[in-house]
């Protein structure tokens, strides 16, 4: 195989520009418009690979090396074919243009929902609205008036492209577009559906169900294939993206599979100890408050929080006690915690670890639990 160098005619220590200014001289030269023989042809295929090689640092380098020489970086171009089909249009030895499909996908949709915390806890079903793109159902995606078809383009003769001459820097040459007059699809609609105005869907609003499953979380996106917009020319539909939003509740939170709940508990009942009964998200829960309870600890009731979204063990409900100290006491009262202050034995207040403030305190628990 000729060396690269020597086929621009640069030393292997030309910069890039000189690279470049070889390039140029030698594809003026070589160019099919200029010299169409046969030898020029060859040469010219020669010239572009090398300098599609050594135009680009990484190429050249690994080509400095002895390694693989294809490859390089000319431009957005994918090799020699596209290279000069772009040049010199479809008929210079490229690949053959193409005219574009009127079938083409549709966009996805996207559609936020609003979800209670009891829906995530078990997981809901939804019917929910979507205005999309939908297949017209007068010409069923075929864009046309009934008893009609769509027409070869007299421009184009159906292939989509045209050819034109411009100028660059390598001279004049032939470059391939789409066709104006049909747009690129090779054919033209002289009589469009007047339901969709021949673009083979209309916009109608329509009830997608969907099961929404337990432990979806706020923020997170659910795919439903195929469920989104139908595409131009009755193409298959994109993707319908479900978007969660999980509504505060006032009394629980959740924190992973596990809820969160606080419980305020009476000063004698937490010196005493009793049981009580609270309302969770699937029914009442029985709690037994042990004696001694003080503001901070954590009761757990197992399996009473959220259905993981893949998984079946529900996490727990995790509440946090406040004990309540009463702030009015008649003289009776006054008299019975002042008698039970002298008794008790109870040591005197001092400094302990630094709380900012109790639900800094049942967080921590929380997690520690």
């Amino acid at each position: 195989m000729a060396d690269h160098y020597e086929i621009l005619g640069v030393s292997r220590e030309a910069t890039e520009e000189e690279i470049k200014k070889a390039y140029r001289k030698l594809a003026r030269q070589l160019h099919p418009d200029v010299n169409p023989g046969e030898d020029a042809a060859e040469r010219f295929k020669l010239v572009t690979h090398a300098y599609d090689v050594l135009s680009n640092a990484e190429s050249r380098r690994r080509y400095d090396m002895g390694g693989d020489s294809a490859g390089g970086n000319f431009g957005n171009f994918g090799g020699f074919g596209d290279i000069f089909e772009t040049f010199f249009g479809a008929g210079g030895g490229g690949r053959t243009a193409r005219p574009r499909s009127r079938r083409e996908r549709g966009q996805d949709a996207l559609v936020r929902i609003s979800l209670e915390l009891g829906d995530v806890v078990f997981g809901v079903h939804k019917d929910i609205e979507v205005d999309t793109a939908v297949l017209c159902e007068t010409c069923q995606g075929s864009c046309c008036q009934e008893g009609t078809s769509p027409v070869t383009c007299d421009i184009c003769k159906g292939s989509g492209h045209v050819q034109q001459q411009v100028r660059s820097l390598l001279g004049n040459v032939i470059t391939t577009q789409p066709c104006g007059s049909c747009e690129g699809y090779g054919t033209t609609i002289p009589y469009p559906c007047s339901t969709c105005s021949g673009q083979g869907r209309v916009r109608s609003r329509r009830t997608v169900a969907l099961d929404i499953p337990a432990g979806v979380e706020d923020g997170l996106r659910l795919q439903l294939p195929g469920s989104g917009e139908v595409g131009r020319g009755g193409g298959p539909s994109g993707d319908l993206y479900i978007e969660v939003s999980v509504a505060p509740h006032p009394t629980f939170s959740r924190e992973g599979d596990d809820l969160l709940a606080t419980l305020e508990v009476a000063m004698s009942d937490a010196i005493l100890g009793t049981t009580t009964t609270i309302e969770g998200l699937d029914g009442s829960v029985d709690l037994e408050i042990r004696a001694g309870l003080q503001s901070g600890d954590v009761l757990t009731i197992k399996n009473r929080g959220v259905t993981p979204l893949r998984g079946t063990q529900r996490g727990d409900l995790r509440v946090g006690v406040q004990v309540v100290t009463p702030t009015r006491l008649d003289s009776k009262q006054r008299k019975l915690i002042e008698d039970f202050a002298r008794t008790s034995k109870a040591p005197a207040p001092k400094l302990a670890e630094f709380h900012q403030g109790l639900f800094s305190k049942l967080r921590d628990r929380f997690r520690n639990s």
